[in-house]
């Protein structure tokens, strides 16, 4: 403690004004030169002692925190007292707290990161295992052409599902990491209904399937068009995945003064109550799901409504289908 400089400082202009008053108090009586040295003793060794008090204290919190930089956030410094070290104890746990919700935060982000990659490997090997396979079969001289056609076809299919798999996940990041700017244009949905129906008339002629839209032409929202046309179009390839041939989807619009709402249904074979909770959940497949689901749509189409002030919630029966309704809320001051 008396090496270091501060305290060796203020023990030098204590002992420097000890004896300036002694030499004064001499000058007086004896008498009063005793008695200033007594006090000057007193005044000195009282100080030695708190510095002594106050370095243990130190000594403590210095403990504590090496304790907190092992990783150890359970002790508690905390003290009901008045003073500057009670301030800083009462600082330092607040600090301590808060780094633990951040290690909780990390830890969680970490074993999400771990099992996205987990997630994301598995779905990429089964089509590159699909392609190996068939690439070694196309280079058999003897393989007729009609089954060379086929391979070929199928190795496109794959490649076609890993493309759209690795551009999907790039869109999650970038909306996971806020890095998009969504736009805030007026949507008209009538619009919008239109433009995410494209991709999958096809699919739904093949399968003789019908398509109903019922809404007033007003009817708009504050969002991004192309975003919010993606996500539309998830939740119908989803309908015209799960609807049998020859069944029937729907799409009614409306809104109000808090919010407008777009209702997707389907009269096919409906979603497991137990699959319920996790539809939106990234890579899950659900008991009904077909063979090449990866299990990804739904989950950007939560995504993209959620990052627009929107909520999407589902109901289902299996005797009457499955409902998705999309709700966008208006801005309130």
């Amino acid at each position: 403690m008396l090496r270091n400089r501060e305290n060796q400082m203020l023990l030098l202009v204590m002992g420097s004004i000890s004896i300036t008053a002694i030499v004064v108090a001499a000058f007086i009586s004896s008498v009063a030169a005793v008695f200033v040295f007594i006090v000057s003793m007193l005044l000195m060794g009282t100080s030695v002692l708190f510095t002594r008090w106050r370095y243990r204290e130190l000594a403590k919190l210095s403990v504590y925190l090496r304790e907190i930089s092992n990783g150890n956030d359970s002790l508690d410094v905390r003290d009901n007292h008045e003073g500057e070290l009670s301030i800083l104890k009462n600082d330092i746990y607040k600090v301590t707290l808060m780094l633990s919700e951040h290690r909780s935060l990390l830890q969680r982000d970490k074993i999400q990161l771990t099992d996205a990659i987990s997630d994301i490997s598995h779905q990429l090997k089964t089509p590159l295992t699909s392609m190996t396979v068939m690439a070694d079969l196309l280079s058999a001289p003897d393989l007729p052409p009609a089954k060379r056609t086929e391979f070929t076809h199928h190795i496109r299919i794959q490649l076609e599902r890993i493309d759209w798999l690795v551009s999907s996940l790039l869109k999650l990041s970038k909306i996971d990491a806020k890095t998009i700017q969504f736009k805030k244009d007026e949507i008209p949905v009538k619009n919008l209904i239109q433009k995410a129906l494209q991709p999958v008339m096809i699919p739904m002629d093949i399968k003789g399937q019908t398509i109903s839209i019922t809404g007033d032409d007003h009817v708009s929202f504050v969002g991004d068009f192309n975003w919010t046309a993606e996500a539309v179009i998830n939740i119908l390839k989803n309908g015209v995945e799960h609807t049998p041939e020859g069944g029937a989807i729907a799409i009614t619009f409306s809104e109000n003064a808090l919010f407008t709402e777009i209702v997707i249904a389907d009269n096919g074979k409906g979603i497991p109550k137990e699959d319920l909770p996790y539809i939106f959940k990234r890579f899950y497949k659900g008991k009904n799901a077909s063979e090449g689901s990866i299990g990804i749509g739904l989950a950007m189409a939560h995504s993209i409504i959620a990052s627009q002030n929107g909520v999407i919630d589902v109901t289902s029966d299996s005797e009457k289908g499955t409902q998705f309704r999309i709700k966008f809320y208006k801005h309130v001051i």
